[in-house]
């Protein structure tokens, strides 16, 4: 996985690319819980993300968990299998997925 971060004033965008699983959500986790404060729009832009699985899912609900507070969460670029995992799981329903 491969993760680079874009910020423009209190908007953050990041990519993530290739699979976001057990092993390395620690470091999506970690990124995310140190790059926030003062953010008030995360985007992740999963264009290029093939495979998230059940440890990448909890690190979405811990984005999601903190930007309520503080502004909004986006999810934009998913591709089919990426999408199906969301519906399967009921994330399609609480995530923003544009």
């Amino acid at each position: 996985m491969e993760i680079t971060k874009v910020l423009n004033g209190d908007v953050l965008t990041l990519q993530v690319k290739g699979e976001l699983n057990v092993a390395n959500s620690k470091e999506l986790e970690d990124v995310v819980s140190d790059s926030l404060r003062g953010i008030k729009k995360l985007v992740f832009d999963f264009s290029e993300l093939e495979y998230i699985s059940s440890a990448g899912l909890r690190v979405l609900l811990i984005a999601q968990k903190i930007m309520i507070k503080q502004g909004e969460m986006i999810v934009c670029g998913c591709n089919e299998n990426v999408m199906d995992i969301f519906t399967i799981t009921g994330f399609k329903d609480i995530l923003n997925i544009q």
